[in-house]
């Protein structure tokens, strides 16, 4: 007994540790997630439009905006519906008054694009909605104009009237969900519904207001005599009005004739009314019914065409019915031969993202374009074509050169003898063939021809990928080229339809064909240097040339600045001497001597100033003339050099 109640002691201190330490996993675990989790910097929180949150706070908006519309006229002309939920009534308004704060709050921290970047700065933002309309219209949605109950009495619900000017978030929302839905037209429609159902409840409280002050039961027109008990009940009062107003803006059914000024003007006001509901109905079931008649003329081929011409050309009644069965398992089983029609109208980028999520797995199947380049199956998946082909239809024939290979997408595809009946082989989904006729290998055997007839059994959906096609896209990635190449080759080769032979050739043609290219290469390289020689050598002459008219003019130039400095050296050695040698004769003759020195002396002076001052207008002339040649030259050199490029170029 003793051992028993240790071992229990035992077990039971086992299990309270295993619990202790259970415990502490689990608080370790909910500490190491709470330190994973973000934390929302609230002070700093901004808004995309794009994102989720956005969208749902939108379809949040609608309830409320809703709720304005249809329930403040009904409180307003329904007075009993007012007073009996009176409670509930206010509850629901200033929920609603909640939400339209909320939304404004929103407003201040919604961020907008700028040059495709999301702008985050919260003075700018709020700058931004300051200044916009829609600040203007959420401001005075959420004026206090429930204050007026102090005055009207509570009873008075139209006093909430500014609530409608926040019908642009009902509109916008509205707008986001129609291009997020996956049936677009069927929203439209939706949306005309819930359009035309909030119109003709207005008009179904306004008449129950115009009978009020008419007076219920004075004539048919009106709502009958509420004293009635058949007519007593509110859900009775707002389901006649509903129906009377129905029968007035849809003109569908006879009304009762007004006998009153006031009838005949709501009348005629419905009646106006009437026909813009019956327009807008019309109108939006017309684009409803053409959008989806031109999606169907792109997803499918136009068969009231195919069917004018075959019988304006009286084509077999045979031919007929194989077109119209393969039209017909087109719109059944919606199968779409557009696909690249309606990608037409996306970005590249979005076309190949699309492109490689339906046809890669299925290019990469294929065996010459395994390991091959991403970015070449990626170009390679554009150039996809869907194909459909009925029972019994050749895919193709032994001996037609082939243009395209063929992947199949699902259907079964029978190998047929030349008699069409006998069966060599099933093809069937993720099979391909024709991949070796479309990569013009040198040395095949069979010329690049189909070796075989391929029949549907069923209907079976192939894409096509053309010569054209494949060309165009591996000119840019030759390395893939060969790669594709080789990897022919060795199928060819384990067929047994290479030739080695044509194969030897073809690199012997190919090494003539490089070196001519080559030797083509190497002669206009001669020719180009040839004509760069011929012009250095006359560039080098003509320089020479201009060098020694500039030697010949400075020598010049030195020869006459030395010829006027010796002349005046000269000058001035002769006053000296007359100055220095005697003077003979008396006064006369002295004076005569001492008036011909200066005189000599004064003209010689002068000759000699305009000799020096010639001289220096000579030099300075010199200077001039020397700049001006040397400009002279240099638009010489430019006209020249201009001349012999036009020369060298012809």
């Amino acid at each position: 007994m003793n051992t028993n109640r240790w071992t229990r002691l035992f077990a039971w201190q086992r299990k309270i540790k295993n619990a202790d330490e259970e415990e502490n996993k689990a608080k370790e675990s909910n500490k190491t997630k709470k330190e994973e989790t973000p934390k929302i910097n609230w002070k700093e929180w901004i808004i995309d439009p794009s994102e989720e949150f956005y969208y749902t706070w939108l379809q949040i908006m609608i309830l409320p905006i809703c709720y304005n519309w249809v329930i403040i006229i009904c409180r307003t002309c329904f007075y009993t519906i007012e007073e009996t939920y009176m409670a509930t009534w206010l509850t629901l308004d200033y929920i609603c008054d909640l939400v339209f704060v909320l939304d404004t709050v929103i407003g201040f921290r919604t961020g907008f694009l700028e040059q495709g970047i999301l702008v985050r700065d919260l003075s700018r933002l709020k700058t931004r909605y300051i200044r916009s309309s829609r600040f203007k219209w959420d401001i005075a949605s959420l004026l206090p104009t429930d204050l007026l109950y102090l005055k009207l009495g509570i009873h008075a619900p139209l006093v909430r009237v500014n609530r409608f000017l926040r019908t642009g978030r009902l509109n916008e929302a509205l707008d986001r969900m129609e291009t997020r839905t996956a049936y677009p037209n069927t929203f439209r429609v939706a949306k005309l519904m819930l359009y035309i159902f909030v119109l003709i409840h207005w008009n179904a409280c306004i008449y129950f207001s115009l009978s009020n002050y008419i007076g219920f039961g004075t004539d048919p027109w009106v709502y009958p005599n509420i004293s009635d008990p058949e007519f007593a009940s509110t859900r009775r009062q707002y389901f006649y009005c509903f129906w009377f107003s129905t029968l007035i803006l849809t003109t569908v059914g006879d009304t009762p004739t007004p006998e009153r000024e006031e009838e005949f003007l709501f009348l005629i006001a419905d009646m106006l009314i009437a026909v813009l509901v019956f327009a807008s109905v019309v109108g939006s079931m017309g684009d409803v019914i053409s959008s989806l008649r031109d999606r169907d003329n792109v997803f499918f081929p136009n068969h009231e065409l195919v069917k004018a011409y075959l019988r304006s050309r009286r084509i077999s009644k045979e031919l007929q019915n194989r077109v119209n069965d393969w039209y017909q398992h087109l719109h059944i089983n919606k199968k779409i031969t557009r696909e690249n029609e309606i990608l037409r109208h996306l970005p590249i980028t979005l076309q190949t993202a699309t492109a490689v999520s339906v046809h890669l797995p299925t290019l990469s199947k294929v065996t010459i374009f395994q390991n091959c380049e991403k970015s070449l199956l990626e170009q390679l998946v554009l150039k996809l074509t869907p194909q459909v082909y009925s029972p019994g239809e050749y895919v193709c024939k032994k001996g037609d050169v082939g243009h395209e290979m063929y992947i199949i997408k699902e259907g079964k595809l029978a190998v047929v003898a030349d008699d069409g009946v006998t069966q060599f082989a099933v093809l069937g989904d993720g099979n391909f063939f024709g991949e070796i006729s479309i990569l013009n290998i040198k040395g095949n055997k069979s010329g690049n021809r189909r070796t075989a007839n391929i029949r549907s059994i069923g209907y079976s959906d192939l894409f096509s990928l053309s010569k054209e096609d494949l060309t165009e896209t591996l000119h840019e990635y030759p390395a893939a080229k060969r790669l594709l190449e080789e990897k022919g080759r060795q199928i060819l080769t384990k067929m047994g339809m290479l030739e080695e032979t044509d194969e030897g050739q073809g690199e012997v043609e190919k090494t003539e064909d490089v070196v001519n290219r080559l030797e083509a290469n190497l002669e206009t390289l001669q020719t180009k240097l040839a004509r760069l020689i011929a012009e250095l050598e006359s560039s080098a002459r003509k320089m020479m040339r201009r060098v020694e008219q500039l030697e010949l003019q400075t020598d010049e130039w030195e020869g006459i600045v030395a010829e006027g400095a010796q002349a005046e050296t000269e000058e001035q050695e002769k006053v000296i001497g007359r100055e220095i040698g005697d003077g003979e004769g008396e006064g006369e003759g002295e004076k005569e001597d001492k008036e011909e020195p200066v005189v000599e002396g004064e003209r010689g002076e002068g000759d000699g100033g305009e000799e020096s001052l010639g001289e220096k207008k000579n030099v300075g002339g010199n200077e001039i003339s020397e700049n001006e040649k040397e400009e002279a030259e240099e638009e010489l050199i430019k006209t020249e050099t201009h001349q012999d490029k036009k020369g060298d170029e012809k």
